[in-house]
């Protein structure tokens, strides 16, 4: 996009202080270059119905958990979140490299922490208690979008599989990041 706002700049960190606005145009330049020209041929034969955005809630939830019922993806025990997350009893409160602690289940790093998420849907305090129980995307009004995981600045409590906040899209301060991920073209 021409530059790097993050706070931390190395090529390997993930980028922050990044507004849910700014990511618009980068998701859009990003899908306009083609998924073929992006992914390897042998990834883009099979995803060419697709293309890149940021996760719903739901999904980066169900990433994040990787078929885990528990307040981690790892178990409960907030001692191990070390092994699995950046966070402020070991980041030095900044960013680090992608993928220097332990995958999730599915191979996901850094899910409980380094940046906190965008996510593509608004955010709502009690969206959830009255929402589809499969798949639900956000609710279709409100100011403030969907924000998820935790930070190399937060505490163990706020790194929880289930921790959500929301922000202003307009926010891009650090810790702010996001993850790319793919879905079909109609969504």
């Amino acid at each position: 996009m021409g530059n790097n706002p993050s706070l931390f700049k190395a090529p390997t960190n993930p980028v922050e202080k990044v507004s849910w606005d700014d990511i618009q145009p980068f998701l859009a330049k990003l899908n306009a270059a083609g998924i073929r020209r992006i992914l390897s041929a042998k990834i883009a034969s099979a995803v060419t119905e697709m293309k890149f955005a940021l996760p719903t809630e739901a999904q980066w939830e169900y990433a994040c958990r990787a078929g885990t019922t528990t307040t981690f993806c790892f178990g409960d025990d907030p001692a191990v979140l070390g092994d699995y997350a950046w966070y402020i009893r070991n980041s030095g409160n900044k960013t680090h490299q992608v993928g220097q602690r332990k995958p999730n289940a599915w191979g996901l790093y850094d899910m409980h922490g380094n940046v906190v998420e965008w996510c593509a849907d608004r955010y709502a305090w009690r969206y959830y208690a009255q929402s589809p129980p499969t798949d639900p995307v956000g609710p279709s009004s409100g100011s403030a979008r969907m924000a998820r995981s935790s930070s190399y600045g937060s505490r163990s409590g706020f790194c929880r599989s289930m921790f959500r906040d929301g922000n202003p899209p307009d926010w891009g301060r650090s810790p702010l990041g996001f993850r790319l991920a793919l879905v079909p073209v109609d969504q």
